[in-house]
């Protein structure tokens, strides 16, 4: 069937669509029903055409194949391809240069021209509208998304016409790269006026799936290994809490004040431990931490400075925004390069008798952490230069590597960076004129880092011009950002995602060799968790039962008129008292106890960096992780600063200087103090503690507080949302329990024992206690599991606790277990208990 016949205009030839509206929606759906596309739209969404692809599956090949495919089956022969950045359009021109000759022999040398898009030379779209070839412009949107862009004035070189109207006459079909950058008024508004025959949308990041054709998402092209597999290499600093770690996280201004979000080192019960805290202009840092004695001279919010996304403290250290400070945080860097390293030169071994060039990227977030500028203005190596020299050398220096690489260390490295008008290197945001021509120079040397004989293997470069590196031989990518980085996820293993070549260009399909490596300075459970989220909300995947819908929720009910049920108030009343406790202990005892628990506690560790590999296993139910290697480094030299041992352990235990110094002195392990001693005090007042607690259970006593009880409205005011899981108990017989329609339970054991309640004959009433109903225990309030009317010779009243027949308790749990039974003693009629089965009740 004829759909397209020549479109002719005074300024030349035009594309021309011969199909109706309903013709092109019925074809829609068939190919959405071929295509297994779930659709819910009636209707076609407008001339817009969807096709999601993951990225480094070839989508810019997809794309250009598809024009070839238009112009053989249908002779259109105008198209213009809008792009959202200089990196992607450069990239491209590229991918246009080096696929000419293979689509040529594909196609039958059919003619074609192509072009990019210049302001300063507006009368080449004469061509374009007049050429009888196919005829391809790349764009950017942002010239043409503007009144005042020169593509939209009348222009005297072409007889007072506007540039644009010679590609509206052409009636392209409109090729959109990354859509979701274009999704704001103006931008599609300026697409519209294209006047495109239709739009073809490619991305694997859609915002608005118009007319969906074909997906490629994730987890598809994981499957049919179309993608490198990954596997990320977290690299993070343990025990190490002795410095004054701060990092600036945020900074918010409103119309009355500015605030700043920053995480530190907090004293909790529990130890030190990290926690973002809200601060203003004044706050002082170490009254936020609890009193962290490393924070006490000059940890004041001096400034907060919005403008500039920086805070300034009394001491004069200045963090910008994700910046960190304490922590390790050099160590840190060093090891990930360390790592990095080490990655790449096991692949160079393994792959260099394949012809396969191996290449590893480092972005970073600060050019002159790479190369700095002495006062004549000559260049000098930056910290990150002489760390990856000093660690290279060490590491092709091992056995394993001699002779592998025959190239000095200074030819292995490079930086690909924008630069300024003196030819010096410069921080840029990835869309200036300078970046332009470092795109153009990375697009150039493609080829040429896919040579073996190229010595450049390490390649460092800037965070902004992340886009612009599209190499398929890079296996290793490692972020030594000082701040934050707002780069997702899929963004950041994008730029290693595409299956390697080898040194004749041919597509390497091999599983064993496909693997991408991302050196990450974060735990790996986190790194899968953010692209796990990213891939469910960009790509729509459901990740059967690891994502919960919020529309899920459903409401635990209470039964009405539940309150004035006799059975429930015949156990209610006589356990809703509360009550308070006292302890007795001797002091020597304490001591005694407290040493043997010290010199048993676990080895004091020096502040380490440790490496964790694990493999990203992708698949319908998430992203799951499979353990590759580990690795621990302790090997430096630290120096710390000693705080009060005795004051830290007081304020923790409130025992006395005396009593703290005794039990240390006779554990036999205060001279551990000085390899960690953060970690040291934590560990000495877990110890300490556990022996107190012990001590304090053993002599425990409980006794009504008069006459307060759990009044019963509590029952009403803390209703409950929950999800429904396998372990939440749908109720039956309403009338053994309060509840209505379902009880929320943690465990198989626990809904075991409330099927089991509700089908005993012996079983008159049963509840699961409110998670409100606690009794105070030394180490914490306790939340008992059931209260129960057992029926028979005579009715008994149960208080129960289940666990699993065998199970292993914590330590805490044990204790207030204790201390549950000893509270229950004051209630007259009631047996605490601890069971695993109803059937145990009767025991």
């Amino acid at each position: 069937m004829t759909v397209t016949v020549a479109l002719l205009s005074e300024n030349g030839l035009g594309n021309r669509l011969a199909l109706t509206e309903e013709q092109i929606w019925e074809n829609v759906q068939r190919i959405q029903k071929q295509n297994e596309i779930k659709n819910g739209n009636t209707e076609l969404q407008g001339m817009n055409f969807s096709v999601e692809m993951e990225t480094g599956t070839g989508k810019t090949y997809v794309y250009l194949r598809t024009i070839y495919e238009l112009n053989k089956l249908y002779g259109f022969k105008k198209f213009v391809i809008v792009v959202p950045s200089i990196a992607i359009r450069e990239g491209v021109l590229k991918n246009l240069q080096i696929t000419n000759e293979h689509f040529q022999s594909l196609y039958d040398k059919a003619q074609i021209n192509y072009d990019v898009y210049d302001s300063k030379k507006v009368s080449n779209l004469r061509g374009f509208a007049a050429g009888n070839a196919i005829q391809i412009l790349v764009i950017n949107i942002d010239s043409f998304a503007k009144d005042e862009n020169i593509i939209n004035k009348p222009n005297d070189k072409l007889t007072g016409k506007k540039p644009i109207e010679f590609i509206q006459s052409a009636n392209p079909i409109v090729i959109v790269d990354e859509p979701q950058n274009m999704e704001t008024e103006i931008r599609k508004k300026a697409v519209a006026n294209l006047n495109p025959l239709c739009t073809l949308r490619y991305s694997a990041t859609h915002t608005n799936l118009y007319n969906l054709v074909y997906s490629l998402n994730p987890v598809k092209a994981y499957d049919l290994g179309l993608v490198k597999q990954i596997e990320v290499d977290s690299v993070i600093s343990e025990n190490a809490m002795n410095e004054a770690f701060i990092q600036l996280e945020s900074i918010k201004a409103d119309k009355t004040k500015i605030t700043a979000k920053i995480k530190i080192d907090c004293n909790t019960d529990k130890g030190v431990v990290k926690k973002s805290v809200k601060v203003k202009a004044g706050d002082d840092i170490y009254k936020l931490s609890s009193q962290r004695e490393i924070y006490k001279d000059g940890f004041i919010i001096d400034e907060i400075d919005a403008g500039s996304g920086a805070i300034t403290l009394t001491n004069g250290l200045t963090l910008s925004v994700g910046e960190k400070r304490g922590g390790m945080n050099d160590e840190v860097m060093k090891f990930m390069l360390r790592k990095t390293v080490e990655e790449h030169l096991k692949r160079e071994k393994s792959y260099k008798g394949r012809g396969i060039k191996v290449l590893s990227l480092f972005f970073i977030d600060k050019v002159k952490n790479y190369r700095e500028y002495d006062a004549s203005g000559n260049p000098i190596k930056g910290r990150f230069a002489l760390w990856f020299e000093d660690i290279y050398r060490q590491e092709i220096a091992k056995p394993a590597y001699i002779g592998l690489l025959p190239y000095a260390v200074h030819e292995v490295h490079n930086g690909y960076f924008s630069q300024d008008s003196k030819g010096r290197l410069k921080d840029t945001e990835g869309e200036s004129q300078a970046d332009y021509d470092t795109y153009k120079l990375i697009m150039q040397d493609k080829e040429k880092l896919l040579d073996p004989y190229t010595p450049l293997r390490f390649i460092f470069s800037h965070s902004a011009l992340r886009e612009g590196w599209d190499n398929p031989n890079v296996f290793q990518i490692c972020t030594l950002n000082e701040t934050k980085s707002e780069i997702k996820k899929r963004q950041e293993i994008g730029r290693g995602l595409r299956l390697s070549v080898n040194q004749n260009g041919e597509r390497i399909f091999d599983r064993n060799i496909n693997k991408l490596t991302v050196v990450a300075n974060e735990r790996y459970e986190d790194f899968a968790k953010a692209l796990q989220k990213e891939i469910q909300e960009d790509c729509g995947v459901d990740f059967t039962g690891r994502i919960k819908n919020r529309g899920d929720r459903q409401k635990v009910n209470l039964r009405k008129g539940f309150e004035a049920d006799p059975k429930f108030l015949e156990i209610w009343d006589k356990i809703k008292f509360h009550t308070r406790y006292s302890v007795e202990y001797k002091t020597d005892e304490l001591i005694t106890l407290s040493a043997k628990v010290v010199k048993n506690m676990p080895e004091t560790r020096k502040p380490t960096i440790k490496s964790t590999k694990k493999r990203v296993l992708m698949n319908q139910k998430g992203i799951e992780g499979e353990l590759v290697s580990d690795s621990i480094k302790d090997d430096y030299e630290s120096v710390f600063e000693i705080p009060d041992m005795l004051a830290y352990i007081q304020s923790k235990t409130e025992l006395t200087r005396h009593t703290i110094l005794q039990i240390l002195k006779s554990s036999g392990r205060l001279n551990e103090l000085m390899l960690n001693p953060q970690l040291f005090m934590d560990n000495t007042v877990t110890a300490i503690k556990s022996a107190l607690y012990d001590l304090m259970v053993d002599g425990i006593k409980y006794e009504k507080i008069g006459d307060k009880v759990y009044e019963m409205t509590l029952f009403e005011e803390n209703k409950l949302e929950i999800y429904i899981d396998q372990f939440t108990f749908a109720v039956n017989n309403r009338d053994k329990t309060i509840y209505e329609n379902y009880i929320p339970l943690d465990s198989s054991v626990e809904n075991q024992f409330a099927r089991d309640c509700e089908s005993s004959e012996n079983i008159e009433f049963f509840l699961k206690l409110p998670f409100w109903f606690k009794i105070n225990t030394p180490i914490g309030t306790y939340n008992p599991d059931w209260a129960i009317v057992f029926k028979g010779e005579k009715k008994i009243y149960f208080v129960a606790e289940t666990k699993s027949a065998g199970q292993e308790l914590r330590g805490s749990e044990k204790l207030k277990i204790k201390c549950g039974a000893e509270h229950f003693k004051k209630f007259e009629d009631v047996i605490y208990k601890r069971v695993a089965s109803v059937s145990e009740l009767n025991i």
